[in-house]
């Protein structure tokens, strides 16, 4: 008879645990999506706003290095963040809610206006509508989660949602900014569709809202010249807003592979804004149609990636936070993207974690936090299963507890 392989259990026990020490307790696949990211964005405002910085009379890398202190602080924040069980805040929802209720209304009562509209604060260095997003998103996921038994009950759940989203967008729009409105609106059919919200509500509160936005962008100066401007650039691009013109300008340029780092004209001859809104412009031509793919590419690996964290999430709490948040940040790249390249009415979006911007990095970054947050929960919770599962049969019937599959809330994730 042949003798049977003898494994030291000693030898086991330490290669399980030295297993489990090579488990790190975050989302590696976001953390390196985020930092390329990052470094990309830092290199491209780097090539970009060296003009802003000249005529605004600093040093040519004087607004490099603000986004570098930005990033910092940012990265700061977003560790710190993903070390707070989510469940904590809560605690602090009312709080938050009226907070950014009181800065919305300070936005309008200072009306400190550039560029035609008063969407800033402190001398135009913080834009609260960011901030707005990113609080709506985390106020609804504790919202719906908490009814989502009930959503399909009008009273419960198209009603008191149609209210929230219309006083906070309504409050935006006054500014105005019908892009950061609009995507507060989008936001929160999104989530209200993920709890689990019925269709015939969806579909009605969608109609609804493309109604009451036609009557704004009509009434508004700013929405419907834009809209103008969007139209005859899709009749003849050469009948397009300045702004528009000069993005294609450097789109052609670009070409496939672009004309170098730092060796685009367009941001020297007037491009607008080329180290804030119309970065991907300066992307394009620097770095050509693979350069915008390369980006896409990363928006497209991020929400990926929100999706899988939503999917492991161990409860709906995390999985709205979770794919709210990551979904938010591509909506705002692919908006941004697609005015630079012609298929939408220009709306002042920042490309998340690349244009030059506190705001839109803070409140980004500190979005991610939240998720790696959740990507912790879901490892935790993942570990205490399995070692549920190697338990004894009598010690499992003694705590009254049954290992039990976790619902995948978000279908089409895979590793």
């Amino acid at each position: 008879m042949g003798e049977r392989a003898f494994i030291n259990p000693s030898i086991k026990r330490s290669s399980n645990k030295i297993g489990r020490q090579l488990r790190l307790p975050f989302d590696v696949p976001l953390l390196l999506i985020l930092t390329v990211l990052v470094i990309f964005g830092l290199l491209m405002v780097y090539s970009a706003s060296w003009d802003a910085s000249l005529l605004i009379k600093r040093p040519s890398t004087y607004l490099f290095w603000r986004q570098v202190i930005w990033i910092a602080v940012g990265l700061a924040g977003a560790f710190v963040i993903s070390l707070i069980d989510y469940h904590w805040y809560e605690k602090f929802l009312v709080i938050i809610i009226i907070l950014i209720v009181l800065i919305l209304f300070a936005v309008l009562i200072i009306n400190d206006v550039r560029f035609n509209s008063s969407r800033t604060l402190v001398g135009g260095s913080i834009q609260p509508a960011e901030l707005a997003k990113m609080v709506i998103i985390l106020y609804l996921a504790f919202w719906l989660s908490k009814r989502k038994d009930n959503l399909d009950r009008i009273s419960v759940g198209l009603i008191p949602l149609s209210v929230i989203l219309g006083f906070i967008a309504g409050l935006i729009i006054l500014q105005p900014d019908i892009s950061a409105a609009a995507t507060i609106v989008i936001l929160g059919i999104m989530l209200f569709f993920l709890a689990g919200g019925d269709w015939k509500q969806i579909i009605f509160f969608t109609v609804v809202g493309l109604i009451v936005g036609s009557v704004v962008v009509a009434a508004s100066t700013t929405g419907s010249a834009r809209l103008e401007q969007y139209f005859d650039a899709l009749r003849n691009p050469a009948e397009g807003s300045y702004h528009i013109r000069r993005t294609f300008e450097a789109v052609i340029k670009g070409g496939f592979f672009g004309v170098g780092i730092g060796k685009a004209d367009t941001k020297f001859t007037g491009l607008p804004l080329p180290h804030t809104d119309s970065i991907f412009a300066v992307i394009a031509e620097e770095t050509g149609i693979l350069g915008g793919i390369f980006v896409l590419a990363l928006y497209a690996l991020l929400l990926w990636r929100g999706i899988v964290i939503a999917k492991r999430a161990p409860d709906q709490l995390g999985s709205l936070l979770a794919f709210g948040f990551v979904g938010w940040i591509v909506l705002e790249a692919l908006m941004n993207i697609a005015v630079i390249v012609g298929l939408f009415p220009f709306t002042g979006n920042a490309l998340p974690f690349i244009s030059y911007g506190g705001s839109s990095m803070l409140t980004s970054l500190a979005a991610i936090g939240i998720v790696m947050n959740v990507s912790r929960r879901s490892i935790n919770y993942e570990t205490l299963e399995r070692s549920s599962a190697h338990a004894v049969v009598d010690m499992r019937r003694r705590d009254g507890r049954r290992g039990v599959s976790r619902t995948n809330r978000i279908p089409g994730a895979e590793d």
